[in-house]
């Protein structure tokens, strides 16, 4: 997939990209027409850069609740012939999730739409799921026969079948057709869970990886056939040398994390850095980052942001003014670990990632949570201009905390707009620090409190601000 283009941050559609609350509340100021624009552009081209971590789906179906918008252009996306040419995910999915939302909401025409889906789609799986969750047992039922369709009925087919039922996210539909009297449905239904029961004991019969009994040597020889694969198991090797590596095998150890293979060289890191915290591993660390770009001096980097310990953090003080990757990694570690006395360091850091890389530096993640934990306040106008810019709308609710520790005005300002946000941990933070002055703020909690489709967390903290102990609102 590639990556989105994505508007500027002051226009109605790079709002609405972003989540931003910001979004929802200009987008109902806008004429209506121009809004569900913007909103169907939204939903049918996905913008997301991870759309397996950030939320949109509740945030856009709540959108077309308030501009009464229909389900139209969604229905020409999902039925246009390139369904079945491009049948990413990414295509359809936002889509779909954003129909689950509506039907949870009652509109019936988005129930429809994705049992026909369902029927005939090519992401028919993931609009089975959404159904999972809302379609009564009948709706449900009538999907067996055209879901079972897709599989021929030949060991091909009952093989992929029987991964399919074994695989469900959502078991529920394939439970009820199990119980089905027909024999094309639920005797095919039974004998595919069966066998993808099988098929899982058989996977945990003959685990893959290390055995007890291996030595030092055949885990680096595993690690080296992984690397070769494409595989990176540094991790799990490093592991694996806590296993069966002793006191006697540290020379062997220290000397192929110095100038062993690379992937002897890495997974030997990343065990004398988070497995065993042995001391020499921080020369080591600093050596293996000095060598041109490869998978040694990220793997040193990753083992570096993997330790625990003083040591690791005063290292990091000396390591932080470099202007490499290793530099920038200290700079998390001190955001992470740190004390009062390194806010300088990571504010520095935190200027220079945003003047360097922009809002959606993915090293931006752990400044920005830094400058919170540390309570930078002069940190504040450049987490704003991050909080305005980012497409990321996790680094965004990142950074709405950060503010709340750091900006006096958050609670009148961003806070606000928050609490109409598309991560649910971002309207948390609104809901417990929004001014409850703003009647814009106590129409919102009231609503965030009795729609059921909220979070439990959101909710809680909703009720911490106009339950029967709380001020009023």
């Amino acid at each position: 997939m590639f990556d989105p283009f994505i508007a500027p941050s002051g226009t109605l559609l790079g709002l609405l990209q972003r989540g931003r609350g910001d979004g929802t509340l200009h987008a109902l100021a806008a004429p209506r027409s121009e809004a569900l624009a913007a909103l169907n552009h939204c939903v049918l081209s996905d913008p997301r850069h991870d759309w397996q971590v950030e939320n949109r789906s509740l945030y856009y179906a709540r959108l077309y609740l308030d501009l009464d918008g229909g389900t139209e252009e969604i229905e020409r996306h999902l039925t246009d012939p390139e369904d079945h040419l491009d049948t990413e995910d990414s295509r359809t999915g936002l889509a779909l999730s954003v129909l689950g939302h509506l039907a949870s909401y009652g509109r019936a025409d988005a129930l429809v739409l994705l049992r026909r889906y369902a029927a005939t789609g090519s992401n028919w799986a993931w609009a089975l799921d959404e159904l999972a969750l809302r379609d009564d047992d009948a709706g449900l039922r009538s999907l067996a026969e055209p879901v079972l369709a897709r599989f021929p009925d030949d060991p091909e087919g009952r093989a992929e079948l029987a991964a399919t039922v074994r695989d469900a996210y959502e078991p529920r539909p394939w439970r009820l057709w199990a119980d089905d009297p027909r024999e094309a449905v639920g005797a095919r239904v039974r004998a595919a869970s069966e066998q993808g029961s099988f098929d899982r004991w058989q996977r945990q019969m003959r685990p893959g990886g290390p055995r007890p009994g291996w030595s030092v040597q055949a885990v680096f020889d595993w690690a080296r056939q992984g690397l070769e694969r494409g595989s990176v198991l540094h991790v799990p090797a490093a592991r694996c040398l806590a296993a069966v590596a002793g006191p006697e095998d540290r020379p062997e150890i220290v000397e192929a994390a110095r100038s062993g293979p690379d992937a002897a060289r890495c997974a030997a890191l990343h065990y004398l850095a988070a497995e065993v915290r042995d001391p020499a591993v921080l020369d080591l660390i600093e050596a293996a980052a000095t060598e041109p770009r490869g998978t040694v001096p990220d793997a040193a980097v990753a083992a570096f942001e993997r330790m625990c310990g003083e040591d690791a953090v005063e290292r990091a003080r000396r390591w932080a003014r470099r202007p490499d990757a290793l530099g920038a990694s200290a700079a998390g570690v001190l955001a992470g670990r740190g004390g009062p006395q390194d806010a300088p360091a990571v504010l520095g850091a935190l200027r220079d990632a945003v003047r360097g890389d922009g809002p959606d530096a993915p090293r931006l993640w752990a400044l920005v949570d830094g400058a919170g934990r540390l309570g930078i306040a002069c940190a504040a106008p450049v987490l704003r201009h991050i909080y305005r810019e980012t497409s990321s709308s996790q680094l965004r609710g990142r950074t709405a905390r950060a503010l709340a520790a750091t900006d006096p005005s958050f609670a009148t300002g961003f806070a606000v707009e928050c609490l109409w946000d598309c991560e649910e941990t971002t309207r948390e933070v609104a809901a417990r620090h929004a001014e409850t002055g703003d009647l814009r703020v106590a129409e919102r909690l009231r609503r965030l409190a009795a729609d059921p489709a909220e979070e439990a967390e959101v909710q809680s903290a909703v009720r911490s601000r106009i339950g029967p102990d709380a001020p009023a609102v």
